[in-house]
């Protein structure tokens, strides 16, 4: 929540301001700047700026553009995003939204809102459920968020303030066209990304380190495609969110170990009862979801 304090704004409307040119935040300089909005954008690798400047950005996000932004996006590591707005949140605009990309809001939004306190902004966690197994600026692309869902966590403010503030937001990302905003607090979003996301990377770059992946050629079709799609992932970046989810994320870890362990005992029993009622279990259970 940002601070009290009567300063008038510094920002352009409109203008954007966007840290860290991978995928996630190349795409929402891409779409940004497709929709003709004003994009400033800050990048560890200088080569990597350099480029985008050649045709998606206006120019730096430094110290002179940062007072002009009227929304910042973090789209770094967890850590190294909040060690960005540690160095430069004295700069951003009175009246202005930060917001970040990061896979995991918990400690995001408590350091991150801690860090704002004292500045006339306002801090929103948010997390585009959209991406690719691939990563880096070359791969972003302008239509990455069309249609996808945006987790948004809000700060704790009274009601009218919190409906102006997400009602400014949606208006600053309608360039990027998401199809929807849910609301949820911190702990409900790691929780539920816990399983939907990361498991699915745990259990994906597991599985192919089964001896018999390189010898699949000629076997596999879409199910090897579907289960393997995640296992190609950046490991630094995974790392930190995993760690940073730890208690989620080894829950989800126990029960997927206790389902398995109970396929593999009907198997070593010739029990085919039982694995029958098992694998008829999952079936019901994903029709249930999907409403079939």
């Amino acid at each position: 929540m940002a601070g009290e304090n009567n300063a008038s704004p510094t920002f352009v409307a409109g203008r954007c301001g966007v840290v860290s040119l991978g995928l996630m935040g190349g795409s929402f300089a891409k779409a940004f700047a497709a929709a003709g909005t004003e994009v400033f954008a800050w990048n560890r690798t200088r080569s990597t700026l350099e480029l985008a400047m050649i045709e998606t950005v206006k120019g730096e996000l430094n110290e002179t553009t940062i007072p002009t932004c009227e929304l910042i996006v973090l789209a770094g590591y967890p850590a190294s995003t909040i060690e960005w707005l540690e160095s430069y949140a004295p700069l951003v605009s009175p009246g202005a939204i930060v917001i970040d990309t990061v896979g995991v809001k918990r400690v995001i939004c408590e350091r991150c809102e801690k860090i704002c306190e004292p500045h006339p902004f306002t801090f929103v966690g948010c997390h585009p459920m959209a991406g690719t197994q691939y990563s880096g600026f070359a791969r972003a692309r302008a239509n990455m968020f069309k249609g996808a869902p945006m987790v948004v966590v809000p700060p704790a403010m009274d009601d009218l303030e919190r409906a102006t503030v997400l009602e400014r937001l949606k208006e600053l990302l309608a360039p990027c066209q998401f199809g929807s905003f849910t609301l949820a607090t911190a702990d409900e979003h790691d929780r539920n990304i816990a399983f939907t996301s990361q498991l699915a990377h745990v259990v994906s770059n597991a599985y192919v380190k089964s001896p018999t992946a390189r010898d699949h050629r000629g076997f596999s079709a879409g199910s090897y495609k579907d289960l393997t799609r995640v296992a190609r992932l950046n490991a630094p970046m995974w790392t930190e969110l995993f760690l940073d989810n730890a208690d989620h994320l080894g829950h989800e870890l126990d029960v997927i170990i206790e389902n398995l362990t109970a396929y593999r005992d009907a198997l070593a029993a010739g029990d085919d009862d039982g694995l029958e009622a098992l694998l008829a279990e999952g079936d019901r259970i994903k029709r249930e979801i999907e409403g079939r």
